[in-house]
């Protein structure tokens, strides 16, 4: 199998397969594990392993130039999202952010690749040595030993995924040479944070809002992830944050200790309100006996690494939720309509 790979890959970049191999110009750009990559002046053809790049890439306009994505982009990202990008229905799938089928990959033709910061040394190097530029993405500015961590120690949060975002969406929008979009990208995503902290000023830590993050069997999110930081941001209490690292499953009797009082349920898991339907001892949580359970909008995902649209629209959407009287001017379907006729170039639909 080994020999038959070096040949493909051979036959590849004599054959003219390897667009980076045969590019006239090149620049260098520096990807988040610090790599200095070549990439071609010129992009047309990206395959993208992981699906929160993807998602970045669509709010750059880069539909046209992908020609390859991570085959749990559906899973990950939900079936609502191929309106941004309807080529998904058809679009070859060579790998995700943990392997890659080379062969396929080749056959695509890509000049870039992009993955994740924790995907195996080997297939970044496989994907190298056969003459394609391969950047990973953190989404995060990590510590020189947390590099390649998918779970990083993170002493200042709230830093540490700002600086990573932004420097994300500039090394993609270098790609795509649209700096100007990518610095509008970057706006907004932190437009609203002053306005938030202002007026949740008034909220003392004991008075706020006691959040549980229910994900499928009880998986949940606590320290570490940016969903942590996402609900100190919105004056909550992420109630597993005092006992939970990273993105963990818990128990049931544990989620019932903790009483929180409000629940929200990602978009994408919107299934799991039917376990918490369909097992009594549930009603023993204030959010569920008071009726305090909230589905968060596609836009407001509450994922372990920061999006765009998170930071812009979910965390004023959770905001808004856990205390409508400090944010009972801001209309949500105005702001998101305006978000996506930008970024998204769609209309906005509930």
């Amino acid at each position: 199998m080994r020999k038959i790979i070096n040949v493909l890959i051979l036959l590849a970049l004599v054959g003219g397969m390897s667009s980076l191999l045969w590019a006239k110009d090149f620049r260098t750009i520096e990807d988040q594990l610090g790599r200095k990559v070549k990439v071609p002046t010129k992009v047309t053809r990206i395959v993208v392993l992981d699906h929160h790049t993807l998602d970045v890439l669509v709010q750059l306009g880069a539909q046209k130039d992908i020609v390859g994505v991570a085959s749990t982009w559906k899973r990950e990202l939900g079936d609502n999202f191929i309106k941004f990008m309807p080529s998904l229905k058809t679009m070859p799938m060579p790998g995700d952010e943990n392997s890659v089928n080379i062969e396929s990959l080749l056959k695509l033709r890509p000049q870039v690749v992009f993955t994740t910061n924790h995907a195996p040394i080997d297939m970044i190097n496989k994907i190298q040595n056969a003459g394609i530029a391969v950047l990973a993405i953190s989404f995060t500015k990590n510590s020189k030993a947390d590099l390649h961590k998918l779970n990083p120690s993170l002493k200042n949060a709230k830093k540490a995924y700002k600086d990573g975002l932004t420097q994300t969406i500039r090394i993609m929008a270098e790609v795509l040479n649209k700096p100007k979009l990518g610095k509008e990208l970057i706006k907004a995503a932190f437009s609203k944070r002053a306005m938030i902290a202002k007026r949740l000023k008034t909220i003392k830590p004991s008075e706020r809002v006691k959040v549980y993050m229910a994900n499928p069997k009880l998986h949940t999110y606590g320290k570490g992830k940016y969903t942590a930081l996402m609900m100190r941001l919105c004056g909550a209490s992420n109630v597993a944050a005092k006992n939970i690292k990273g993105y963990k499953q818990v128990s049931l009797e544990q989620v019932i200790k903790w009483q929180p009082e409000v629940i929200f349920i990602q978009h994408r898991y919107a299934s799991v309100l039917n376990e918490i339907k369909a097992d009594s001892r549930w009603k023993l949580v204030p959010a569920v006996k008071n009726h305090k359970i909230f589905i968060l909008p596609e836009y407001a995902k509450a994922w372990g690494h920061p999006l765009p649209e998170a930071t812009s629209l979910g965390e004023l959407y959770i905001s808004k939720a856990l205390y409508p009287k400090l944010f009972k001017d801001i209309d949500m379907n105005k702001e998101v309509s305006a978000y996506y006729k930008k970024f998204y170039k769609v209309s906005w639909e509930k």
